[in-house]
């Protein structure tokens, strides 16, 4: 079994190259372009698990690694052609062949003088899929897989049901900040990977001994086919906000692309499902499974299977009753706040159904390290409280904004901003929810990528009550003029990025953490 390519981090931050170039970069140095065992299959054999339009087949080599960037081909390499919303892999198919392809597989007609072999499909994405599955012989199959998707919460359960149930030493996790494989940790460069990656990381958990894994399923990875074929054991709802109406068009384009997750529209269904009924989109989800896939629910004071009851918010922790079919007990936990009741509750779901004891699980809780970025506190011993949260939606940023108010005897203070080359429709009602659940609004870049700052801004001052805002381009100002705001018993919310630790500007990635920003200038201030 092949080992993961070396993983440069330092190069993210570089900033001589561009997001989007430097994550396909580490996409196929990282997983693609490895020879899979001493014994590799042939074209043919691969080509059992799919059904094709037309094959060109003289020479049935034998394929060495599956790869989609066409720069990283190398002898043996099987390229798949693969449409984009910023290129098409078909404009470098020469250049795959010259590198050493020994075959194309596209949803293009290359003609019968093409030089070499090629094999025609109806979905170059769903074949990705199947075939990288096969390469990799199946490593889903011999681990226990969770999928958990929704628009907010996927990192914080990930990591917490992985936590409960085994740690990163039995159980793996591919995710939005990390991917664990048993013996090793590598940093994410994408929630949910290619089909390709994703196949590969499985197959790494399976030679390190891990027995399950847990996986981010975003929506772009559901409507790209990226984890088509898997076979997931349990899938999890947890709820469906605006976010990414960009590329879904509409909420309800959204949602059905979330359902296939659980339709079996995949390529498999699941065998169980977890669905946050307090969601209006969960409940109408939790009515239209297929008959096959069991269904547990949960939800905060209303009736599911796993229910909290009487929640009690503190400024260190947490507390509620928590009711399953077994019993009842009281939970405290350190994850603050009303909506973290809620991931609670979707974890331990998920390690329930597994076979896991809930006294068991309640035993981990207290010592749950929490999520980086995810509410994370910034102390450096000032008057007043510092949080980075990764709330990028309107939805998120008012439950943010709710659970801070209930455990802050002060004024709420908060920074944000809204990324560039995204949905515009979403930057004014951020504001406004800003602007309604805290008493100090400072709007700055976030990730403004291609767009100008003065036109993100323009988008959301649509946001009735605008003015009460103030505005500052430089994130690292606004940072700082919301610490000089802050007095004691008040609580400062960076939002937006949480564990990131960069900002793009125009095809730019520069170093900026808002958690080192954050301690950097709490110190400086209090030494002037």
């Amino acid at each position: 079994m092949i080992g993961l390519a070396e993983f440069q981090i330092s190069t993210l931050l570089s900033a001589a190259s561009s997001r989007q170039s430097h994550s396909r970069r580490l996409e196929q140095t990282a997983f693609s372009d490895q020879k899979r065992s001493p014994m590799n299959p042939s074209v043919s054999h691969l080509l059992n698990c799919v059904d094709t339009i037309r094959r060109k087949l003289r020479d049935d080599s034998a394929v060495t690694c599956l790869i989609t960037d066409s720069r990283r081909v190398v002898p043996g390499a099987l390229f798949f052609a693969i449409g984009g919303l910023r290129t098409d892999g078909n404009l470098f198919v020469e250049e795959a062949v010259d590198r050493g392809a020994v075959a194309i597989i596209t949803e293009e007609d290359l003609g019968h003088h093409f030089p070499i072999d090629y094999i025609q499909v109806a979905n170059v994405r769903q074949t990705l899929a199947l075939i990288s599955r096969d390469f990799y012989h199946a490593p889903d199959a011999k681990l226990g897989i969770m999928g958990i998707t929704g628009t907010n919460g996927k990192t914080t359960v990930s990591m917490l049901t992985q936590h409960l149930i085994g740690g990163q030493d039995q159980v793996g996790l591919v995710g939005t900040i990390r991917y664990d494989l048993g013996k090793r940790t590598l940093p994410s460069f994408r929630t949910t990977p290619e089909s390709v990656d994703v196949y590969a990381l499985l197959a790494q958990m399976v030679e390190n001994n891990c027995t399950e894994a847990v996986i981010e399923v975003s929506s772009h990875g559901i409507d790209q086919k990226r984890i088509y074929g898997l076979d997931v054991g349990v899938a999890t709802f947890l709820n469906l906000t605006q976010d990414h109406i960009d590329y879904h068009k509409s909420m309800e384009a959204y949602f059905e692309v979330k359902k296939r997750l659980f339709t079996g529209e995949m390529g498999r269904q699941p065998r169980k499902a977890v669905i946050n009924i307090d969601c209006p989109y969960g409940k109408r989800l939790f009515g239209e499974l297929p008959e096959c896939v069991e269904a547990t629910s949960f939800a905060i004071e209303t009736d599911a299977t796993f229910r909290a009851e009487n929640v009690a918010l503190f400024a260190d922790r947490t507390e509620f009753k928590l009711t399953w079919p077994e019993g009842q007990v009281q939970v405290s936990s350190p994850l603050l706040g009303r909506y973290n009741v809620s991931n609670l509750l979707a974890a331990l779901a998920i390690a329930y159904i597994k076979g896991h004891s809930i006294e068991a699980m309640l035993g981990c809780v207290a010592s749950f390290p929490g999520v980086p970025g995810r509410m994370e506190r910034i102390d450096e011993n000032q008057p007043f409280n510092v949080l980075v949260d990764y709330a990028h939606t309107d939805d998120a940023i008012t439950h943010a904004c709710a659970m801070l108010r209930e455990i802050t005897p002060g004024r709420l203070v908060i920074v944000f901003g809204c990324g560039g080359d995204r949905d515009r429709t979403k930057r004014a009602p951020m504001l406004r929810a800003a602007i309604e659940g805290a008493d100090k609004v400072f709007v700055t870049s976030d990730n403004p990528r291609t767009e100008s700052i003065d036109q993100i801004f323009a988008d959301m001052q649509v946001a009735k009550d605008s003015e009460s805002a103030h505005f500052a381009k430089d994130r690292k100002h606004a940072i700082s003029l919301a610490l000089d705001s802050a007095e004691a018993g008040d609580c400062v919310l960076i939002a937006g990025k949480g564990h990131e630790a960069f900002q793009e500007f125009d095809g730019t990635v520069i170093p900026f953490d808002d958690r080192l920003i954050a301690r950097d200038l709490i110190r400086l201030k209090k030494n002037s």
